[in-house]
């Protein structure tokens, strides 16, 4: 699946970057006008109800310049997060990113690449001789517009020259061609989020099949990339241990020997918040996701806000269950956290 936007715009000096150059270029030969903006803040006065609004934004696609340089913690992920894209085209009914960019879920670019990584290069040197990681794909998946950035594979290349520094991302989407022949120098970790038929049917809208990750993460993996699996949200419902145990028995079908390089598996429960919950039924009213409050339990959350979690019964099931189906097709892999 390669997205193109029905709508783009730019933002005041996006035009005097390179990049910003190719994609007037580009977004032009297509025919797609490219709407001036005074600011990114101004798109939220487009007078439409808030669900046209959210369907508008995601066929729509911003060119802007990364301002704030702080890079903040990623754990257990990553040092450090950075993003060369916000936003997804994809419309994961549970993802965080719907609370998180609820008001402005546009497609936002950076042009300013070079700029960015100049500002990465400073905390890899700050923590010499210490390797610093990075994470690409938590406010974002990159990989959905690589095919119309690029930004990906320059990426890739920076960090393929530092000593220091290593980055990680993660992906629903196959659009990975241009990353299979370059010097990666085993620097970067691809994960792919892979999940359920049922998860990806009901939850997972606007994003690759199963079966294009699949093929997509053994291409990478034959790339030699460090290669691993996010398996997220793990979800209990009827049927779930025999459609994960499918999962990863199709998987160990289209990478059958891991031994040189063997894999790595992150899992994660469901969870949600009052706030997405209130998002998600605005969003997907006809949504098939269990979120009652009275079959889970409370957690504090980082930012302070309480999530819902699975009960730690079914808790310990899923992790087992999990963790024996991976085991099982791939006794050498590293499971990285369950949480």
């Amino acid at each position: 699946m390669k997205f193109l936007p029905n709508y783009v715009f730019i933002e005041p000096g996006a035009e005097n970057y390179e990049l910003g150059k190719k994609l007037i270029r580009e977004f032009e030969a297509f025919g797609i006008p490219i709407n001036k903006l005074k600011s990114f803040n101004r798109l939220d006065e487009v007078k439409k109800s808030p669900n046209e609004f959210y369907a508008f934004s995601k066929r729509s696609l911003v060119i802007g310049i990364k301002k704030s340089m702080k890079l903040e913690c990623c754990k257990p992920s990553a040092d450090y997060q950075f993003s060369l894209v916000t936003g997804c085209p994809g419309s994961c009914e549970y993802c965080y990113l719907q609370t998180n960019q609820s008001f402005k879920p546009f497609i936002r670019i950076y042009v300013n690449i070079d700029e960015i990584l100049e500002n990465v290069d400073k905390y890899i040197n700050m923590a010499k001789p210490k390797i610093t990681t990075f994470e690409i794909a938590s406010a974002s998946d990159p990989i959905a517009v690589e095919h119309i950035t690029g930004s990906v594979k320059k990426t890739i290349e920076f960090f393929s020259s530092k000593e220091f520094g290593r980055l990680r991302l993660v992906t629903k989407y196959s659009n990975i061609d241009n990353l299979l022949n370059i010097n990666h120098n085993n620097h970067t970790k691809i994960r792919f989020s892979i999940n359920s038929k049922f998860i990806i049917k009901n939850f997972e809208h606007n994003t690759d099949t199963i079966e294009d990750r699949i093929k997509a993460s053994s291409l990478i993996y034959n790339a030699g990339y460090p290669l691993g699996f996010i398996i997220a949200p793990i979800m209990y419902y009827e049927n779930w241990e025999e459609e994960y145990d499918k999962l990863f028995k199709t998987l160990k079908d289209k990478i059958p020997n891991t031994d040189l390089s063997p894999l790595s598996f992150e899992l994660i429960q469901y969870r949600f918040t009052a706030k997405a919950k209130n998002v998600i039924l605005q969003r997907f009213p006809n949504t098939k996701l269990n979120m009652e409050e009275e079959n889970r339990i409370k957690k504090w959350g980082p930012y302070g806000i309480y999530k819902y979690i699975y009960p730690k019964d079914i808790s310990e099931k899923l992790k087992s269950g999990i963790t024996n189906m991976i085991y099982k097709y791939f006794p050498n892999s590293n499971i990285e956290y369950f949480t």
